[in-house]
């Protein structure tokens, strides 16, 4: 397996700790509240922290790290959009965001066969082993279909039950990869998230039984 440079790693680090914090911050947002909330700090973070991996997936030459990060990034804007935050952000810096993904592609693509060879093809990657890194990073994102969906349905920002169960299938996956991978970033920033997806659980299913009381 190719060893990455310590400035890598330090990239996916930093994009794994603002993960970490926005999970720390909405817990700990949720044991005040004593119910799951999505507050806007969560969505400003998830932003932040995608950019990152997203750039820590390139220079990794990892494509299920960069497909889990193009599908979810518009997911955060329209969050933050849902919560009126959107509408204050200055023009240049929206349109900044929203056109960072767009730019990231374009550079990726502007030569398939150098993107082929370099993410589908890579010999430090063997094929089944990105299938299942690409699986999980599907299985990861689809939560944050679902929560679309779901907030898309009841107009307004949320992080239901559904969304905790798919975070704790889809982590699990990926930090079988990661293991694969020899990738401490990918193990270390799933690992945390463990402990809040379950607590989240407790928290939803407590509230759920007090409301029906």
């Amino acid at each position: 397996m190719q060893e990455s440079p310590v400035w890598i790693y330090a990239i996916g680090f930093l994009a794994q700790a603002l993960f970490s914090a926005r999970l720390l911050y909405q817990w700990l947002v949720t044991e005040k509240a004593k119910m799951v909330v999505s507050p806007p700090a969560f969505w400003i973070l998830s932003i932040f922290g995608s950019v990152l991996l997203f750039i820590y997936g390139m220079l990794r030459g990892d494509f299920a790290i960069i497909l889990g990060q193009l599908i979810t990034y518009y997911i955060y804007l329209w969050n933050l959009n849902m919560q009126g935050i959107w509408g204050k952000v200055h023009q240049a810096l929206r349109m900044l965001l929203l056109l960072i993904p767009v730019v990231a592609v374009a550079l990726l693509l502007h030569d398939i066969k150098s993107f082929t060879a370099a993410f589908i093809y890579n010999e430090h990657i063997p094929l089944w082993m990105l299938i299942f890194g690409a699986a999980g990073q599907v299985l990861f994102t689809f939560r944050f279909i679902y929560q679309w969906i779901y907030s898309a349905s009841h107009h307004q920002s949320v992080l239901p039950v559904g969304f905790w169960i798919i975070s704790l299938a889809g982590s699990a996956i990926i930090i079988a990869y990661g293991i694969f991978r020899l990738d401490p970033v990918l193990i270390l920033g799933q690992s945390f998230g463990f402990v809040v997806y379950i607590r989240n659980l407790m928290i939803g299913h407590s509230s759920k039984k007090m409301t029906i009381t």
